[in-house]
């Protein structure tokens, strides 16, 4: 009997989402017990500043998260409350921090491989064959005009 008292106290219609939420709460429980097993400053000196940024947003959103939720269950409107502020301007940190990540992932233009490039693409050998007569005849003229020293350079 009571069981079905029990089973009478909810709605049938959101046990699914109960149940999804009851495993959504388990899992985050698991990764906070992870997170709190080992000491912040151990983990914090593993990672480079980026990644120190990235987890403390995403620790400071997480818990503000959690408590969006709490308000929720209370009965207050989490939109009047200073909550909203909190996190949307974590909000605006982490995309920051996106953006700069997005730069160092950016492709970077090699200005000399583009040059060559458009050169070789561009290339026309008629071109380049009269340019090569003329730079030799130069040279051939030159090579006509110096004088020769008398004694060989010496190395």
């Amino acid at each position: 009997m009571a069981a079905d008292n029990k089973a009478e106290d909810y709605p049938h219609e959101i046990d699914e989402q109960l149940t999804a939420f009851d495993s959504s709460v388990s899992s985050v429980k698991t990764m906070f017990e992870k997170l709190m097993s080992m000491p912040r400053n151990d983990l914090l000196q593993k990672l480079d500043p980026l990644d120190q940024a990235k987890l403390d947003l995403m620790s400071a959103y997480t818990l503000n998260s959690l408590f969006w939720m709490y308000l929720v269950t209370q009965g207050v409107n989490p939109r009047e409350h200073g909550i909203k502020q909190e996190l949307e301007r974590i909000r605006t940190y982490m995309n920051r921090v996106k953006e700069i990540t997005d730069k160092k992932k950016a492709a970077r233009l090699d200005k000399g491989a583009a040059a060559r490039f458009v050169r070789n693409a561009l290339y026309d050998s008629e071109e380049a064959n009269s340019r090569k007569k003329v730079a030799s005849k130069k040279a051939a003229d030159t090579a006509a005009d110096t004088p020769q020293s008398k004694r060989p350079k010496q190395r």
